[in-house]
């Protein structure tokens, strides 16, 4: 028979997984509402029952291994610890748990290190031992492979890239700190640029006839593509701030490539070719030369599913 691996994205609404061979072909996919299952017992269940209707959907296959990529996971404990947005309150023992129900090898992380784990598998980073991935969604997540390993740390928790600071005293952040790395560089923090471009500069813009709360990274994107000049100073200034950010990543790691993944990574070369001249301009000159900048190698569609895969393929490597 044939192995699989079940690759599942834990998100605060909902579950998506996957069977996926070790090409990274998947072969099945399901998907569970996160909040019908307050009782992380009962999930645990729902999860189980689900993958074993897969397996018996596909005969042929065994299932070899579980990855899960999750928020506030812990890989070396196995845990979910303190989730704001997961119903699950406290240090939740999720890898345990399921092991229980599914005596397979089971291992967790945080949703950005499987992506790196991914790109290392499945995407751009095949035969990189050293590169890191930002995802630029909501917020900013990191992950660091160096010498082929990801980093995890002394607490599980390591290199949380988005939660270093760029501004001293800059923006509140979710993290309850000021001048986060993510309150600069994701897709809400080029948002939060527009607003204050708006209330400075006197330009016309089609972003004016936005409403405040339907305002996307996408439509900004958008209207940059148009030479629209808010859009256009707020994707630059943003841009450089993503450079400052992985200017001191580079310092840290050494890295060959940075990957740019999430939705503020969809503008394309309307930003990835300012990161590049920003990135340049602030590192050191020793480091001048030496990181490309990349879209990521995964298809964003695919994606959650698919690092939480790979960390499985990898444990069992």
């Amino acid at each position: 028979m044939k192995e699989v691996v079940a690759g599942i994205d834990i998100g605060g609404t909902n579950t998506v997984l996957g069977l996926v061979e070790k090409t990274g072909n998947i072969i099945a996919e399901g998907n569970l509402k996160t909040m019908d299952y307050p009782d992380i017992h009962d999930f645990v269940s729902a999860l189980d029952a689900t993958i074993k209707e897969m397996i018996e959907a596909n005969p042929g296959f065994k299932l070899a291994a579980i990855g899960i990529g999750a928020p506030n996971a812990n890989y070396h404990r196995g845990t979910i610890e303190l989730a704001p947005n997961l119903a699950w309150k406290g240090i939740v023992p999720i890898a345990e748990l399921i092991k229980k129900k599914v005596d397979v090898e089971v291992a967790i992380t945080n949703d950005a290190k499987a992506a790196a784990i991914g790109e290392m598998l499945f995407g751009g980073a095949k035969k990189m031992k050293n590169f890191i991935i930002l995802t630029l969604g909501t917020g900013l997540g990191s992950g660091i492979v160096i010498n082929g390993e990801v980093l995890y740390g002394h607490t599980g928790f390591a290199g949380e890239l988005g939660h270093t600071t760029i501004v001293p005293g800059g923006r509140d952040c979710g993290c309850g700190r000021q001048g986060c790395f993510e309150t600069y560089g994701s897709a809400s923090g080029l948002v939060r640029t527009v607003f204050n471009l708006l209330s400075e500069m006197k330009e016309e813009s089609t972003l004016r006839d936005i409403p405040p709360s339907q305002l996307t990274s996408k439509m900004i994107a958008d209207a940059a593509a148009e030479n629209d000049p808010i859009a256009l100073e707020a994707l630059d200034y943003t841009a450089e701030m993503i450079a400052f950010g992985i200017a001191n990543a580079i310092g840290f790691s050494s890295p060959e490539a940075v990957f740019l993944f999430g939705g503020l990574a969809q503008a394309g070369e309307l930003l990835f070719s300012p990161i590049r001249e920003y990135v340049n301009q602030k590192v050191m000159p020793v480091y001048k030369g030496t990181v490309k900048i990349l879209a990521s190698g995964i298809p964003e569609n695919n994606a959650a599913v698919l690092g939480a895969a790979a960390l499985a393929w990898n444990e069992l490597k």
